[in-house]
This record gives C-alpha cells, structure tokens and sequence, in this order.
C-alpha cells in the first residue's frame, strides 16, 4: 500500500521564496510491521546474508546487568498486548558479552532499487545494512552501531544464507527488538532546520516572526515551520537532519575532513504531538480532522518499537569523497 504525506499546512516556497534554493529530496520510508523477506528493504527483518560470513560483533565492554526479557517472549507478548515477565540472566552470571563479544541486532536493510535516493557506497554498493549492539556501553548509556555495505546483484546470487539471525539470550528492554516492518517509501520536499547558520541570519529572524506571528493569531495548533514545513518526522533516507535536541552540528569526515552528508534518520516515531501533519492520508480518517484523524494506534505512531537515545532521532552519517571512511553517528 503506498503512503501519501498531506500537502503541507501552507506553501512553503509562497511564504518564503528564498527557501526554494535550499530545497531537497528526502524518502520518507513509512515503515509498517508486515512480513518482510530478505531481499526486501525493511525495519527489522530479515538480513540479506551469505552462509559463513561472520555475523557483526560487539566487543568492547557492556554495562553490566541482572536481568531481562527473552527475545521471543517480547514477540508474543506484542502479539498479546501485554507485557512480559523478566527473569535472571542464565546461571546468575552478569550481562552474557559484558567482557566478551556481543552479536549486534539487524535493524534494517535499504537497497537502492527501492529508495533511488540511497547515496551510493564503497565501490558503488547500493544495499546498506544497519546494526546496533543490544547492550549500553559506560554510565551515560552511549551505543554502538555499524554499517554494512553490499552489492546486491552478487550478494543474492550467494550459494546459501543464513537461516537463523544470532540472538543474544536475554534483552534488558523492550525497545532493543524491532518489529518486523515492510516499507513504503515515498519523495517530499525538505527544508533545512532553521537554527544558528543553517541558514542565512535574515532568513530565519523572517522564519521566526512568521511562527510567533502564527501562533498569536491561531493559538497552539497554528502551523509551524520546525514541525510542519521543514522536515518530515520518522524513517527517512537523505535531505536535511534534524536538531531538535542539540542544535545543529557541524559533521566532518574523520579521515579527511571532508563535511558529511546524511545517509539516513532512524527515528523511534513517526509522528508526536507537533508534527502529526506529516502523517499519511492511508493513516487518516477523512471525517475527523488534526491529530484526532489520525488511526492505528502504536502500528502507525510507533511501527518498528525502536527507541533512540530518549526519544531522538538516530542520524547517520557518510563521507561523500570516499563513502569507506568510517561513517559518524549521531543523537538529536
């Protein structure tokens, strides 16, 4: 099923023209839990992997933990709409890796002949695969990630696949397990955050006297250009980042100083309070209007269960002179 995004509250480029030059692409992937196969672009399905290649790892040192959730007794427990009972970590040792390595969870996979914006990798690869490792590391609860880049066409023509993905025995919270989610990508405009210099000085004083000009004549649910104009909520492959919660960053290559480019944003929601005119009109009943139109409860607010950071977006980052330096990542 396709997904549309409403057209936007008001025209953007009619109440700033000078914002057309800054105009972009983004692919909104609108993730919603289905059953994704392995050779299909998804959120939590899946991975598209040869038989005999070494699973990615985690390993470095884990914060150590008591207990947590078998995997599959998270899975039923979703499927019941309750939630389940923790037990100890087997043999009442410590976090099972926490001095050893940690295979890394498989969030999702993108090939480009599905998102055509995909920035290309090493080599002109066009299958990304996404990982994280299932346990925090230090006291401030900082995570890992890692990138896997494929050539699809030889990938699937591989002998054999892994049958079964490696699993840690017990996961300490809920939203370390992603619901499978097929995808539904869809192109908008997007338009650069508008803080510090992302944009010209004069350009955002306009933008905010326009919000502040809004909101005095329509109240609380006036339109606003952080939340309803410039860049669209969830699951998204290139345009602009995000800076809700540290403002914006200056991103350089660590191996050449190259600045950075966003690859993509992994966003926990789809949508909040503030940014619900994003949400797709296949999501809306026609006969309500605003927030309260919205339908589908946490499959549509919440697809994939994921959480990032308290409620961030993940962004992650990719050097565009040399698509193998190490990639950044990014909490905001």
């Amino acid at each position: 099923m396709i997904r549309t995004t409403p057209a936007r509250p008001v025209s953007v480029e009619a109440v700033f023209p000078d914002l057309a030059a800054y105009r972009s692409r983004t692919t909104r992937l609108h993730p919603r839990p289905g059953r994704p196969g392995m050779r299909d672009s998804h959120v939590g399905g899946p991975m598209l992997w040869p038989d005999g290649e070494p699973w990615p790892v985690c390993r470095e040192r884990h914060n150590p933990e008591t207990e947590g959730y078998l995997p599959d007794e998270f899975r039923r427990a979703r499927a019941a709409d309750e939630w389940p009972r923790s037990q100890a970590w087997p043999g009442g040792a410590g976090t099972p890796g926490e001095d050893g390595p940690v295979p890394f969870m498989g969030l999702a996979q993108i090939f480009r002949r599905d998102v055509p914006g995909l920035a290309a990798g090493p080599d002109g690869a066009d299958l990304v695969q996404l990982f994280r490792c299932p346990f925090a590391h230090s006291p401030y609860l900082d995570r890992r990630y890692h990138l896997r880049w494929r050539h699809a066409a030889k990938t699937e023509h591989a002998d054999r696949f892994l049958a079964a993905t490696p699993e840690v025995p017990l996961l300490r919270w809920e939203h370390e397990l992603p619901e499978p989610c097929v995808l539904h990508p869809e192109e908008v405009d997007t338009y650069p955050w508008a803080e510090d210099d992302t944009l010209p000085a004069p350009l955002i004083a306009l933008i905010d006297s326009w919000d502040d000009a809004q909101a005095a004549e329509h109240g609380p649910d006036a339109p606003n250009y952080q939340s309803d104009l410039s860049i669209p909520p969830g699951w998204r492959v290139g345009g602009y980042p995000s800076w809700a919660s540290t403002g914006p960053m200056s991103i350089d290559c660590a191996s050449c100083a190259t600045p950075m480019r966003l690859l993509l944003t992994a966003g926990g929601e789809e949508m909040d309070a503030g940014s619900h005119s994003w949400m797709p009109l296949e999501d809306r009943d026609p006969s309500l209007r605003g927030l309260a139109s919205v339908k589908g409860g946490w499959s549509v607010a919440q697809p994939t269960r994921l959480r990032f950071g308290r409620d961030r977006d993940l962004h992650v980052f990719t050097c565009p002179a040399n698509p193998g330096h190490p990639p950044q990542w990014v909490l905001s």
